[in-house]
């Protein structure tokens, strides 16, 4: 019986999670399609930095919203955060991007 309380009480946790979830993302008025798309786009463009040996990908924040792109964190050098803007530009989907990443030698 201990079990069968247990089990039901994780369920009711699971099923608020996910329908908190749901409502986070119509909150913001995004709809599922394009949060999805958005985590794409995000996961797109840092597996761009992380490929380029110019750009530090761990120093640089990549977040996405309705296909804009916004760059933050450090960078070593100007050149740095300019190739950091071109790989997010040249990625597929993305409509905007707002490069706030700060120069720090």
């Amino acid at each position: 019986m201990k079990y069968a309380r247990a089990l039901a009480f994780a369920a009711a946790a699971a099923i608020t999670v996910v329908t908190a979830t749901g409502c986070a993302v119509a909150r913001n008025q995004e709809s599922v399609g394009s949060y999805i798309d958005d985590a794409g786009i995000t996961a797109a463009v840092k597996a761009k930095m992380a490929e380029d040996k110019t750009v530090s990908a761990t120093s640089i924040s990549v977040e996405t919203l309705n296909g804009t792109v916004q760059l933050s964190g450090f960078a070593k050098s100007q050149a740095e955060k300019d190739q950091a803007g071109v790989i997010a530009r040249n990625t597929k989907n993305v409509k905007e991007v707002r490069n706030s990443i700060v120069v720090r030698p």
